[in-house]
Formats: C-alpha cells, sequence, structure tokens
C-alpha cells in the first residue's frame, strides 16, 4: 500500500524481550523507525520462559484445568511485555502506550486456547500512530462474543501481528527474532545453508507446515490471504531502521515479486513425527472411514497416507501422526478395533519427515525422482512419500535425518559458495 508516510508492524519474540536489557535494545530499536518517519506500531510476546511457566502452574493445579481460566492466567505474560516496553520508550522520549487484545479490540471465536481471529477495529490504532504514538499490543490474545480473554495457541503473537498489519493497512510487518532471516535449511545441521532474500507466501506455508520453526504456520495463511509482505530478521543485530531500500532480513511476498524463481526453495525437516500401520484389514468400501472417522472424532490430525494391498482379500493402511497425538490415536483405533477389523496395529515414533518445497517444481520434471535417488545413493529407505503441488515428502528412520538433509541441499544446488 502506498501512502506519504511508511507504516510498519514491528513484532518481538519472546528472546528479544527476555529481560530489561533486552527489551531496552527492542526500544532503541522503534526509536530508530520512528526517527526515520515512519507510523509503527509493535507486537510482543512474552518474556523468554515466562508462558511456560504460566502453563505450568495451571497444569499442577489442575491437568484438567478450565480453558477459560488458562487463557486468563497466560495472556498475562503479553501483557507484562507490553507495559514495561511502553515504559522503556516513554523513558527515552518516545510516545507509547499499551494495549490489551480487548482494548483494540481483536475479536475471536470462543475456542479458548487456540482461538482464530474474527476481526480487528484498526481505526483506534490507525488515529493514534496518526498523532505520532506507538502502540504497544500485547501478542497471542484478543476477546471472544462474551467478552472473555482468549489467546490464539503457540506463536499466536506472530498471528497477532500479520493480522494487525493487515487491519491498519502497513506496508510490511517486520518479525524480529533470534535468527537473521530464513534459510535454505537448517543451519545447524547444513553450515553452507544460505539466507533467503525473498520467499513466496506458498513456499513459506509449506516449510512452516512441515518443520520449519521460524515461522508460526496460521500467521503465513494470513499473510497470503491478506497479502501482507512479511520480514523476518535478527533483534540481535545492530544496524539503521530497515527500510524498503535496505532490507537486512528475508521477504515472504507474492510470487510477482521474485524475478527469479529458483527450482526448490529449501529442506525442512520435522522429528514431531510418528507413523501407524494398520494391518490385514477386510479391502471393502469404507473401510478408509472406518479407520479414519473415530481419529477425526478424536481430534488426531493425520499426515501421509499409503495404502498397500495385500494377499486373501486384504489390505494394510499406514499413516503419519504427530508424536503428541500417538497415545490419542492408538487408544481410538483400539477402541473401534471390532469395526475395523484389522488384524495388527504397528507404530514407530523413531522416524523423521524430510521434505523438499519450491514452486520451481511446478514447471520442472524430475524434482521427487532427484530426492529418490540422492537417498538411494545413500542407503536411506524411504517408508512413505506424499506430494503437492511445490512439496515432496519422505518419511525415513531418524538417525538418518541430518545426512539426509545435507546430502539433499547439496544435491539441489542449495549450498551457498
Amino acid at each position: 500500500m502506498s501512502r506519504h508516510t511508511p507504516r510498519i508492524v514491528m513484532k518481538f519474540g519472546g528472546t528479544s524481550v527476555a529481560d530489561l536489557d533486552r527489551i531496552r535494545a527492542v526500544a532503541e530499536k522503534v526509536r530508530k523507525q520512528v526517527e526515520a518517519g515512519c507510523e509503527v506500531a509493535v507486537v510482543v510476546s512474552a518474556m523468554s520462559g515466562v508462558t511456560n511457566q504460566l502453563v505450568g502452574y495451571c497444569q499442577s493445579l489442575s491437568p484438567l484445568h478450565d480453558a477459560r481460566e488458562y487463557d486468563a492466567v497466560v495472556a498475562t505474560g503479553e501483557q507484562v511485555t507490553s507495559g514495561l516496553l511502553a515504559i522503556a520508550l516513554q523513558t527515552i522520549g518516545v510516545e507509547a502506550r499499551s494495549w490489551l487484545g480487548w482494548q483494540i479490540p481483536l475479536r475471536t471465536d470462543a475456542a479458548h486456547g487456540k482461538a482464530r481471529i474474527g476481526s480487528i477495529d484498526g481505526e483506534a490504532l490507525v488515529e493514534r500512530m496518526q498523532a505520532g504514538q506507538v502502540p504497544i499490543i500485547a501478542g497471542f490474545q484478543g476477546v471472544a462474543a462474551d467478552g472473555r480473554i482468549t489467546t490464539l495457541g503457540r506463536g499466536g503473537s506472530d498471528t497477532s501481528a500479520v493480522a494487525i498489519a493487515a487491519a491498519i493497512g502497513a506496508d510490511r510487518c517486520d518479525i524480529y527474532t533470534d535468527v537473521d532471516g530464513i534459510y535454505t535449511t537448517d543451519p545447524r545441521i547444513v553450515a553452507r545453508a544460505r539466507k533467503l532474500d525473498k520467499i513466496t507466501y506458498e513456499e513459506m506455508l509449506e516449510l512452516a507446515s512441515v518443520g520449519a520453526k521460524v515461522l508460526q504456520t496460521r500467521s503465513v495463511e494470513l499473510a497470503m490471504k491478506e497479502r501482507v509482505r512479511v520480514q523476518v530478521l535478527s533483534s540481535f543485530v545492530d544496524g539503521p531502521a530497515p527500510s524498503e531500500g535496505n532490507l537486512p532480513g528475508s521477504l515472504v511476498v507474492d510470487e510477482d515479486e521474485i524475478v527469479e524463481k529458483e527450482l526448490v526453495a529449501g529442506i525442512a525437516y520435522s522429528r514431531d513425527e510418528a507413523k501407524l500401520s494398520v494391518r490385514r484389514i477386510p479391502d471393502r468400501p469404507g473401510i478408509a472411514a472406518a479407520i479414519f472417522g473415530p481419529l477425526t472424532a478424536a481430534n488426531v490430525n493425520v499426515d501421509m497416507i499409503v495404502q498397500s494391498t495385500g494377499a486373501d482379500g486384504l489390505t494394510n493402511m499406514t499413516f503419519t501422526t504427530s508424536r503428541t497425538d500417538l497415545a490419542r490415536a492408538i487408544q481410538s483405533l483400539e477402541a473401534s478395533r471390532d469395526v475395523i477389523q484389522y488384524g495388527e496395529l504397528v507404530t514407530d515414533d523413531d522416524v523423521v519427515k524430510i521434505s523438499v518445497v519450491g514452486i520451481g517444481m511446478r514447471s520442472h520434471a524430475g524434482v521427487a525422482n532427484l530426492m529418490f535417488r540422492t537417498l538411494s545413493d545413500r542407503n536411506i529407505n524411504i517408508q512413505v512419500i506424499s506430494t503437492s503441488e511445490i512439496k515432496v515428502s519422505v518419511l525415513i528412520a531418524a538417525e538418518y535425518a541430518e545426512l539426509a538433509v545435507r546430502a539433499l541441499h547439496t544435491a539441489y544446488g542449495l549450498d551457498a559458495a
């Protein structure tokens, strides 16, 4: 959106506001943007470790705690940070005021602990920004129709920031974190991983959904829907205020903004995987519904699925879910054993999902074959395969995770020179 005065949202995660010194450093970054002539809104997370502590309090008192009171407790972390940052800014001469979710208001549904945003009224925020004040907004929280505080789920401050950027018509949403951008893969595994200047919404959404931890999946979905330009950059690097002519991080943008499109944008991996094989089940119409219906009822999300036909009119169904859902999945299937009529249930949580992502796959053949050949050359067995228009994922034994990531990163020409 074009206007005389640039308008941006700056979001700071827990490590960026971990203590008072870090909050002072954040205040200086905000001041630089204000002095550069920008209208600025800030979204903050709770200080590092605070949310985990508050969640622990709730669980210690009652594992089956009231979700409404859970939200009332855990939302306080962001409230503290927003107030402290407002004080820090006022101390250095920047007019600022803290805002809570209900004051905006940021309206959500009533799914406490994992609420989804319904609407945001950005009018009051814009008025304050145009008057020279910096709103400091508590991320992660909103308000339900009954007036009770809600929270958006872990990582929800990213979603808050993108939603607010859309509501106020911001030119850009800068997500400050402890990494300096989005890399072709985890640089802790591949030393020659490259930082990407730009990546498409679609690619970032796929990477986030298959294990990349840089941005929360829902925030990328919202950015893509609302066409909010998102920059990921480090809060631990000093320098001039980012501007359109000087963007030090990685931009998540529409495909039209990227002139030269890479065949593959990145390699992601997820260790939060478990494989279930339902064996020797009748090969008849409705058997898939008999298996996955109870899993859906138990709120178990299923990812990769493969069915293999056996002998004597029997078949096998193999699929993956998250490790955290494994116990519920087993319980659900065992409770439905008489209906499904399976012979054996075999599980394995010592697996990892490796994914190759890139919009270049739409117009280039052989991307999947290169992946399969690269893993075969290193004697890595593929257990399950799934594909989408711009992604190929495989499930392999967890012990080969780092070897697979390094080999694929090199095979697709992603290594830095």
